[in-house]
């Protein structure tokens, strides 16, 4: 098989799992012609995520999109795998370096992403699967590395599912106010501790509620949002998913959250820790394993011995995650700010713990029968999901 035909069986693989229904949003390539034939859709994004959740690639003009990357692709700078946040190369990394040259990879859009983006201007949106000139896949691209331990887990006959609770602060600031600030006294929007409050909701609804219907306009299907347990803080929930379905939700919803907050003079970030007194920002993964044809929740199986709620692949997938959860923090806490967020009296975890709903402990264990599931509470906003949900 060519590498390119690899590509696109391990394509088919990965979203085996269908959804329950059309997920409204979602485009074919077909579509997506007809409507930039009409005049609907103007620009297409061809991204990718890079080490830290964010989303890089190219804008193109749809006609082109069609004519030459849908199936062609593009090359982009591979040194977008090998530099800091600020985007400075490096040194030290085997797959590039300016010894190497910094070369191209090929971005390879992968059509099952094909979506609006509701919340800009005749906008569709794609994400990318990064390989070589030759076509093999890229390895340690955040994509792949998911896509891999997805691979992994149905050659076991089990399929990951998940959902996301993403957590976020709002100001009353641009990005170019708060820069200049240099980000110490911003104003955030609330001015209260406004978890599950209703009016301080209505308040930020104008921008809230247009996050959360423009990324259910675009395939990123939501449950909704809550005021959090901080001034202007908010939580996105996500609709569960497949595991790289629901890594690529999220880090459309977290992209998708700093345009529309730029569109209307505002500003958020998903930083773990941005101001010590007050509450971190979250994404707490709440996962359960099903049989390899999505019908049967195998957490909810024949219960184990002893006070563990669930079935013995329960008992041992949670052993497992609290087995290595001092390896995994390195994918759930980036950051030396990550760090900060492990305060007690915080609701964020500071010891390696389960229990039966209880928000205190790094892992707690919610729902019965199909809904039972392991919420792991230790990975802040700021985590890439891709890397989070692959260490999971």
């Amino acid at each position: 098989m060519s590498p390119k035909g690899e590509i696109q069986a391990e394509r088919a693989e990965r979203r085996m799992t269908p959804e329950e229904k059309p997920v409204k949003g979602m485009l074919t390539e077909d579509e997506l012609a007809r409507l930039v034939e009409t005049g609907e859709i103007e620009t297409v994004l061809a991204v990718f995520p890079d080490f830290y959740g964010r989303l890089m690639g190219k804008r193109f003009v749809g006609s082109f999109f069609l004519d030459s990357v849908a199936s062609g692709g593009f090359h982009a700078c591979d040194y977008l795998l090998a530099c800091d946040m600020e985007m400075d190369p490096v040194p030290g990394y085997r797959f590039t370096s300016w010894e190497k040259g910094y070369g191209d990879f090929h971005c390879l859009p992968d059509g099952t992403t094909l979506r609006r983006a509701a919340w800009l201007e005749k906008t569709a949106i794609v994400l990318c699967d990064l390989t070589t000139p030759e076509g093999r896949p890229i390895e340690i691209a955040p994509r792949q590395l998911l896509a891999r331990q997805v691979e992994r887990a149905r050659e076991m006959g089990l399929v990951a599912r998940a959902g996301s609770e993403l957590e976020m602060y709002v100001f009353r600031e641009t990005y170019e106010s708060a820069r200049r600030k240099g980000y110490r006294g911003l104003e955030t929007f609330g001015s209260y501790i406004e978890d599950y409050n209703i009016l301080q909701g209505t308040r930020e609804e104008p921008l809230v509620g247009e996050i959360v219907r423009s990324l259910d306009a675009s395939g990123v299907p939501m449950e909704g949002s809550k005021g959090e347990w901080g001034p202007g803080q908010q939580e996105l929930n996500v609709r569960y998913s497949g595991l790289l379905e629901q890594a690529d939700r999220n880090v459309l919803t977290k992209h998708a959250a700093k345009e529309i907050a730029h569109a209307q003079d505002l500003a958020v970030t998903f930083m773990a820790k941005w101001n010590e007194k007050l509450a971190g920002n979250s994404m707490h993964q709440h996962l359960s394993l099903w049989d390899v044809a999505g019908r049967e929740n195998v957490f909810a199986g024949p219960k184990a011995a002893g006070p563990i709620p669930g079935s013995e692949i329960f008992r041992w997938f949670l052993g497992g995650w609290m087995s290595r959860a001092e390896e995994l923090v390195a994918l759930a806490a980036p950051s030396v700010n990550s760090y900060k967020r492990f305060q007690s009296g915080s609701f964020a975890p500071t010891a390696i713990a389960w229990s039966r709903d209880n928000r205190t402990v790094g892992f707690r264990v919610v729902g019965e029968g199909d809904s039972l599931r392991i919420e792991c509470r230790i990975p802040g906003a700021d985590a890439n999901p891709y890397l989070a949900y692959a260490g999971a």
